[in-house]
């Protein structure tokens, strides 16, 4: 047998074991045709080369194998005849994905550089492969300076690239660029006029392209419509955005399905080429065989838009492409994917007080994350040094999102009350942290600002608010500073003596005056409710009442947040009660009673029922007075039962101890890059979905009712 021959059943056992998930099989294969020595073909041992770095680049921790056997590829190509500029270049793509796997983004900018500048050289016809190659390069170039911070470049990279791919005529492909924009401009939210723009371009470039090819672009559909929904989210326009998370979630539900039909059709297809495959089958028989194949290799392909010779069901249920080759086009896996849809439709329902589908969405996302966790080897007593560094990026993005769904879980669970189940949530955030520390650090201030909800929640003014200030430290987000102070001066005034409403003026003041500057009116909602709460401190009940007026109109409207709505209500209640207005005090707590018993949100339905027993008894109603005061007592019991119960758990103490979070320091962890730049942060720019802290039932109603019996502040507003 000659080499050749040899060579040509390697490759194809490589394949073979490739399309069965046995990588090592494949791998293993394909060094034993470099072990082939002297007389292997120069071309030969390039494309085995290629072919094996892709592998283990893919499928293995052995970046330094890959990173050498393309080293050498490129070596042996030198200056390549035309015919060989195809591999060249695909040996400089490679090379730059393995760069950008080990963290070092100098050598991959150059590698792309000078990919595109061999490209712009090259006698390489100015056709299709030509365009394609520039729109990988500008691609992965675009990727390396976002990671940098280097977002102007990044942008003018993907201009590039869009540029290529109008030229080729490919509607899809300029969506992927426009898509890819869009979300360096999220990460980068410096003008809200680009952001508009880049929102509306992604919206008109996706109408474009043909109904029937939509239908086989479902990566790009998930990337468009969550950037959608992240953009949507951060302007605070939750209408639309819940109608493209109906639209996100009917569309994962459909590929599920597809995904277990399409497997079972590949098995059949698989079957019957085994058939084919055996010799002893009469005339007959095969036909009806090869009629079987081409019937199945139909369905394949209407259901998938690939030609069943290229299908693998593994490979079509692990990705979600945006691009077509030699692109390296997947955003995410399709796990992750999913998980972020599950997150999605937990960050619209929550507001509403949707909570049961938010609880089964958080269990749903949580099994995901974990699954894919155990895959990359991260199970219980792993930590951060002992990562394989080309698993780094993808635990990042794993552990990123098993945060988000926790902090989802602390909310919901403070909201209802539940609060021993808060603290469970929170122990896990504090655990995951103190584990994988350089991995989360953009983590640890939420988990403060969490640790500043529980303890509020709980009663522990003192230490909420300590929480609250050390949570603002260590974010550079203006929005999360804020909204920290913000918290932090809630609990102040639940503290109640003069110095606390003093150290609350001190941090309302400076965000009142910026509150217009955010996007969207989360903050703003915020703001305007706690400089309300200082306007009744300083006994100016009219102020007060416009400003809540005006508060309560953005937060019914546009968040539609119920437990903001149902805390707005309630201290214009109290108010329309201070100022003897009873008929209107009566219907407005009555409707902020409703909507406290949705959210299962004791505190304030406690507070609404000592605010409407104060009004029971300044109308003489001695009937509604004691049944209603009966009523709160009930609730004011079942408060104390679950507070005394999360009080006697042993991470109360740890939860609300004046103390950040202790972590172990690391020796020398080769993690920069792979948790540099946005990842670090929100790197999905997923808004932060915590809302104000529920105000004390009992003792907070009683100080708005009887605002003559509290000292002045020593500050005006």
């Amino acid at each position: 047998m000659g080499m050749e021959a040899v060579v040509e059943g390697l490759w194809a056992l490589a394949e073979e074991a490739e399309l069965h998930r046995d990588y090592g099989s494949a791998v293993k294969c394909l060094e034993a045709v470099l072990q082939c020595g002297a007389s292997l073909l120069p071309l030969v041992e390039i494309r085995t080369r290629l072919r094996l770095a892709s592998l283990l680049l893919s499928r293995s921790h052995n970046l330094n194998h890959a990173k050498s056997h393309l080293e050498r590829a490129l070596l042996l190509l030198g200056p390549a005849p035309p015919s060989a500029l195809p591999l060249k270049f695909r040996a400089h793509s490679l090379l730059a994905h393995c760069y950008h796997l080990v963290g070092a983004i100098p050598p991959q900018k150059h590698i792309l550089l000078r990919a595109l500048q061999l490209l712009h050289q090259s006698s390489l016809p100015a056709g299709t492969a030509a365009l394609l190659w520039s729109c990988n390069f500008h691609s992965q170039l675009a990727s390396a300076l976002a990671i940098e911070g280097d977002y102007p470049g990044a942008l003018a990279a993907l201009d590039s690239g869009l540029a290529a791919a109008s030229e080729l005529c490919r509607p899809e492909l300029q969506m992927f660029f426009a898509a890819s924009a869009l979300h360096v401009h999220l990460l980068h939210w410096d003008d809200s006029s680009s952001v508009d723009a880049a929102v509306r371009r992604c919206s008109e470039l996706w109408d474009s392209i043909p109904v029937d090819q939509r239908r086989h672009c479902l990566g790009l559909f998930f990337y468009n419509e969550l950037l959608q929904t992240f953009f949507l989210l951060r302007i605070c326009d939750y209408k639309s955005a819940s109608q493209h998370v109906e639209n996100l979630d009917a569309a994962m539900k459909d590929n599920v399905q597809k995904v277990h039909v399409v497997k079972g059709l590949v098995g059949e297809l698989d079957a019957v080429n085994r058939g084919l495959s055996q010799s002893n089958f009469q005339r007959r028989e095969r036909l009806l065989l090869c009629e079987k194949q081409s019937q199945l290799q139909g369905q394949l392909k209407a259901l998938t838009g690939l030609d069943s010779d290229h299908l693998s069901s593994w490979e079509f249920e692990d990705k979600l492409l945006l691009a077509p080759p030699p692109l390296d086009g997947e955003w995410l896996p399709r796990s992750a994917v999913f998980a972020l849809v599950d997150l999605m439709v937990v960050m619209v329902g929550r507001p509403k007080g949707v909570f049961k589908e938010c609880g089964r969405r958080i269990q749903s996302g949580l099994h995901l994350i974990h699954e894919e966790l155990v895959k990359l080897g991260i199970n219980h007593g792993v930590r951060e040094v002992d990562l394989q560094h080309s698993s780094i990026w993808m635990a990042g993005l794993y552990l990123m999102l098993l945060m988000q769904f926790l902090e989802n879980k602390v909310a919901v669970e403070l909201t209802r009350s539940e609060f021993v189940e808060a603290q469970e949530a929170l122990v896990q955030m504090r655990n995951w942290f103190v584990r994988f520390p350089t991995i989360l650090q953009g983590c640890e201030s939420i988990i403060e600002m969490l640790r500043g909800q529980y303890a509020h929640s709980v009663g522990c003014f003192h230490e909420a608010a300590f929480h609250f200030i050390e949570a603002s430290k260590l974010t550079e987000s203006k929005s999360m500073q804020s909204m920290c102070q913000v918290y932090a001066a809630v609990s102040y005034i639940c503290i109640g003596d003069a110095e606390s409403s003093s150290q609350a003026l001190d941090l309302v003041g400076p965000v009142f005056r910026i509150m217009d500057s955010f996007v969207g009116v989360r903050e703003k909602t915020c703001i305007v409710f706690v400089y309300g709460l200082l306007l009744m401190r300083q006994h100016n009940p009219q102020e007060a009442r416009i400003r809540l007026a005006s508060g309560l109109k953005i937060a019914h409207q546009q968040l539609g947040n119920i437990q903001l709505v149902s805390q707005y209500l309630t201290i214009l209640g109290t108010l329309a009660l201070q100022l003897h207005d009873t008929g209107q005090a009566r219907e407005i707590l009555k409707s902020s009673l409703t909507l406290a018993k949705t959210l299962y949100d004791i505190p304030t339905q406690i507070w609404v029922l000592s605010v409407l027993t104060a009004l029971y008894r300044e109308v003489g109603e001695r009937g509604n007075e004691m049944e209603n005061s009966e009523y709160e007592r009930r609730k004011e019991d079942d408060l104390q039962k679950r507070l005394s119960e999360a009080h006697s758990r042993i991470h109360h103490l740890d939860l609300i101890e004046k103390a950040r979070i202790k972590v172990q320091p690391l020796h020398e962890l080769a993690i920069k890059r792979a948790i540099a730049g946005p990842s670090t942060k929100a790197d999905l720019d997923i808004p932060e979905s915590i809302g104000l802290p529920t105000p004390p039932p009992a003792v907070l109603s009683s100080r708005l009712r009887d605002i003559d019996s509290v000292k002045r502040g020593k500050k005006k507003i």
